[in-house]
């Protein structure tokens, strides 16, 4: 496996995040027919994989990390040769793109929102290049855009804070203020309030960052500080901020996209796992296997795509019965029975 950094010099252009989109289609199905199909493999060569990580990087103990981890499955599983490129800023996410394109990648992986724009642009120029992108969508033959329903997985979040809260008082902590993040929001505080009606939600930090974690801390320390008990997080490698605050306090985080159960054993109440690593090992066995098209996929609570830990550290915080009362509010989603908002 290669991992690169690429120099970006004179690139001046800071690319904002093209749109997402609240909806959802199918459950781990494409919204589109487009295919892109190749007879995998010819003569025995190996596929080969980029990935361009967003500004949080390798180490977010997030999404960023657990897309690496569905890559490096695949490496290990399917035989495919990997190389990963880091990007500084989203001013470097073109370029990154563009430089993998040009080496004929079989597939290249953007991951996250914030790389909309860039592979928007990027994609049209390479229509022999197959890409996927994680939590947005790009409209393209060649593109396929990997999406969860976040407000699901957030919403059995939320009702965990609101059996566990002591002092009836929870807090958010988000990265930028943008459709995708807002449905964790909503979907936690809709939980919370299902499961608590006397639970109060403080007003929501932003940190306008995805990776300095001490803004993450200093965001999660100002919600103990007004009496949150429990503040859940989806602000990237803003993360290990919030649980550390969480374990100085000596208060509960609730993790994000990862297992990060074990950042601070006993004080993270519960993690809401988003499968990235599922999303991109799926997406590469597809194209090993000529099956790859191009169109939304959606990874939902009914296909497990969205979920939350096992509460190894905190059993004693949560209650074998809530735990119960957790599996029933999970089928009642996956039934359609709880209609969970993806907006305030």
């Amino acid at each position: 496996m290669k991992r690169i950094l690429f120099a970006l010099l004179g690139a001046s252009m800071v690319y904002a995040l093209a749109g997402c989109t609240g909806g959802s289609t199918d459950s781990t199905s494409s919204s589109s027919a487009n295919s892109a199909t190749t007879t995998p493999d010819a003569g025995g060569k190996k596929l080969r994989i980029g990935m361009v990580f967003d500004s949080g990087g390798r180490g977010d103990k997030s999404f960023n990390d657990s897309a690496y981890a569905g890559l490096e499955r695949a490496e290990k599983e399917l035989g495919v040769e990997i190389q990963t490129v880091d990007s500084k800023a989203e001013k470097d996410y073109t370029i990154n793109l563009t430089t993998l394109a040009e080496q004929k990648f079989d597939v290249i992986f953007a991951i996250g929102i914030t790389q909309g724009e860039a592979l928007t642009s990027v994609a049209p120029k390479f229509p022999d290049v197959k890409f996927a992108i994680v939590d947005a969508t790009v409209e393209a033959p060649n593109v396929r855009s990997l999406l969860f329903s976040e407000e699901e997985g957030s919403y059995l979040a939320g009702y965990a804070a609101g059996l566990a809260t002591k002092a009836n008082k929870i807090g958010f902590v988000g990265g930028k203020k943008i459709p995708l993040i807002e449905k964790f929001e909503a979907g936690f505080k809709a939980g919370a309030t299902a499961a608590n009606p006397k639970v109060e939600m403080l007003p929501s930090k932003y940190t306008e960052s995805w990776d300095d974690t001490q803004l993450g801390k200093e965001s999660a320390k100002s919600l103990f500080n007004a009496g949150a008990d429990i503040v859940y997080h989806a602000a990237g490698r803003c993360g290990v901020g919030v649980i550390a605050a969480a374990k100085e306090a000596g208060k509960l985080a609730i993790g994000v996209d990862s297992n990060q159960d074990d950042q601070a054993p006993g004080f993270v109440l519960t993690s809401m796992i988003k499968r990235v690593d599922e999303s991109v090992y799926q997406t590469i066995k597809d194209i090993k296997e000529g099956t790859f098209a191009a169109g939304s996929k959606v990874y939902d609570l009914k296909s497990n795509g969205v979920g939350l830990s096992d509460f190894k550290n905190t059993k004693d915080k949560i209650g074998e019965d809530n735990l119960k009362k957790l599996d029933e509010i999970k089928a009642d989603i996956v039934a359609g029975k709880i209609k969970v908002p993806t907006k305030l």
